[in-house]
């Protein structure tokens, strides 16, 4: 397995965010976009405050990204599923079927991405 488990699942989904626009598909485009997103937030390193004021091209740096292990991978992916399926039920109770399905629909997309 590569050091980060993290940068297949990356490949891929930029393959088929490229392959959903190609198509037109504007809501699979959205979603794929989302779960690149929620990745990249994973693995964003926590800024620390500058020790002094910071000066134009002063205390700049790039510093490299979290590598995620495959457990922390898969949190963020459950992560998602769940933030959808908890607002399709919500949304539901609201009288809304249609939206609530929509996103039981974009739950299910993301299940093709989660690997146990």
């Amino acid at each position: 397995m590569a050091p980060d488990a993290a940068q297949a699942l990356r490949q891929r989904l930029r393959a088929d965010i490229k392959a959903a626009m190609q198509a037109r598909d504007g809501t699979g485009t959205r979603l794929l976009r989302a779960l690149l997103a929620a990745i990249d937030n994973a693995q964003a390193v926590p800024a620390e405050p500058p020790a002094l004021p910071n000066r134009f091209g002063q205390g700049t740096s790039e510093v490299p990204r979290r590598a995620l292990t495959e457990a922390t991978l898969h949190a963020v992916l459950a992560a998602e599923i769940a933030e959808r399926e908890r607002a399709a039920d919500e949304i539901a109770r609201h009288g809304r079927p249609d939206d609530a399905a929509r996103l039981r629909a974009e739950a299910a997309v993301v299940r093709r991405y989660f690997t146990p």
